[in-house]
Protein backbone atom coordinates (compact mmCIF):
# COMPACT_ATOMS: atom_id res chain seq x y z
CA UNK A 1 0.00 0.00 0.00
CA UNK A 2 1.26 2.98 -0.78
CA UNK A 3 1.58 5.98 1.64
CA UNK A 4 -1.17 8.26 2.59
CA UNK A 5 -0.96 12.04 2.59
CA UNK A 6 -3.36 13.59 6.03
CA UNK A 7 -4.84 16.71 5.53
CA UNK A 8 -6.94 18.19 8.30
CA UNK A 9 -10.15 16.92 6.20
CA UNK A 10 -9.19 13.43 5.95
CA UNK A 11 -7.31 12.85 9.05
CA UNK A 12 -10.42 11.85 11.77
CA UNK A 13 -11.28 9.35 8.78
CA UNK A 14 -8.03 7.59 8.00
CA UNK A 15 -6.39 7.75 11.08
CA UNK A 16 -9.14 8.29 14.58
CA UNK A 17 -11.61 5.70 12.59
CA UNK A 18 -9.67 2.96 11.24
CA UNK A 19 -9.85 -0.37 11.98
CA UNK A 20 -5.88 -0.99 11.82
CA UNK A 21 -3.00 0.62 13.56
CA UNK A 22 -1.54 3.92 11.91
CA UNK A 23 1.69 4.96 11.56
CA UNK A 24 1.96 8.73 10.89
CA UNK A 25 5.10 10.60 10.09
CA UNK A 26 4.91 14.37 11.17
CA UNK A 27 7.56 15.94 8.43
CA UNK A 28 8.77 18.72 6.05
CA UNK A 29 10.51 18.88 3.27
CA UNK A 30 13.04 21.49 4.34
CA UNK A 31 13.82 18.80 7.45
CA UNK A 32 17.21 16.98 6.78
CA UNK A 33 16.33 13.61 9.52
CA UNK A 34 12.61 13.81 7.72
CA UNK A 35 14.32 13.30 4.16
CA UNK A 36 16.74 10.41 5.44
CA UNK A 37 13.45 8.60 6.83
CA UNK A 38 11.52 9.40 3.84
CA UNK A 39 11.92 6.21 1.49
CA UNK A 40 12.42 3.94 4.87
CA UNK A 41 8.31 5.04 5.57
CA UNK A 42 7.75 4.57 1.99
CA UNK A 43 9.58 1.14 1.93
CA UNK A 44 7.25 -0.08 5.17
CA UNK A 45 4.23 0.99 3.15
CA UNK A 46 4.69 -1.48 0.62
CA UNK A 47 5.47 -4.25 3.27
CA UNK A 48 3.07 -3.63 5.82
CA UNK A 49 -0.71 -5.17 4.99
CA UNK A 50 -1.89 -5.11 8.75
CA UNK A 51 -1.49 -1.02 9.45
CA UNK A 52 -1.65 2.26 7.74
CA UNK A 53 1.28 4.29 6.64
CA UNK A 54 0.50 8.21 6.83
CA UNK A 55 2.54 11.31 6.51
CA UNK A 56 1.72 14.67 7.56
CA UNK A 57 3.43 18.05 6.47
CA UNK A 58 3.24 20.42 8.67
CA UNK A 59 4.05 23.50 6.64
CA UNK A 60 1.11 22.64 5.21
CA UNK A 61 -1.03 21.26 7.68
CA UNK A 62 0.01 23.56 10.55
CA UNK A 63 -3.54 22.57 12.22
CA UNK A 64 -2.38 18.85 12.81
CA UNK A 65 1.04 19.69 13.97
CA UNK A 66 -0.37 21.94 16.73
CA UNK A 67 -3.09 19.79 17.65
CA UNK A 68 -0.56 16.90 18.52
CA UNK A 69 1.79 19.43 19.38
CA UNK A 70 4.43 18.35 16.95
CA UNK A 71 7.51 20.97 18.24
CA UNK A 72 10.25 18.84 16.51
CA UNK A 73 10.14 16.56 13.25
CA UNK A 74 10.41 13.86 12.26
CA UNK A 75 7.85 13.08 14.87
CA UNK A 76 6.34 9.64 14.47
CA UNK A 77 2.91 8.39 16.06
CA UNK A 78 0.92 5.41 16.18
CA UNK A 79 -2.60 5.15 16.63
CA UNK A 80 -5.04 2.46 17.29
CA UNK A 81 -8.61 2.58 17.95
CA UNK A 82 -8.68 6.17 17.27
CA UNK A 83 -5.87 6.17 20.46
CA UNK A 84 -2.21 7.79 20.22
CA UNK A 85 -0.51 4.89 21.75
CA UNK A 86 3.22 5.75 20.59
CA UNK A 87 5.45 8.73 20.36
CA UNK A 88 8.86 8.45 18.74
CA UNK A 89 10.85 12.14 17.81
CA UNK A 90 13.43 12.05 15.52
CA UNK A 91 15.02 9.93 12.96
CA UNK A 92 14.68 6.04 13.94
CA UNK A 93 16.05 2.98 11.37
CA UNK A 94 13.74 1.17 9.44
CA UNK A 95 13.47 -1.80 12.50
CA UNK A 96 12.25 0.53 15.51
CA UNK A 97 9.70 1.86 13.26
CA UNK A 98 8.44 -1.92 12.46
CA UNK A 99 8.60 -1.94 16.32
CA UNK A 100 6.72 0.71 17.32
CA UNK A 101 3.41 -0.94 14.78
CA UNK A 102 3.51 -3.63 17.43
Amino acid sequence: MAVLHLTKDNFKEEVLEASVPVLVDFWATWCGPCQMIGPVIEEIAGEVTDAKICKVDVDAQPELARQYKVLSIPTLMVFKNGELVKRESGAKPKEEILEMLK
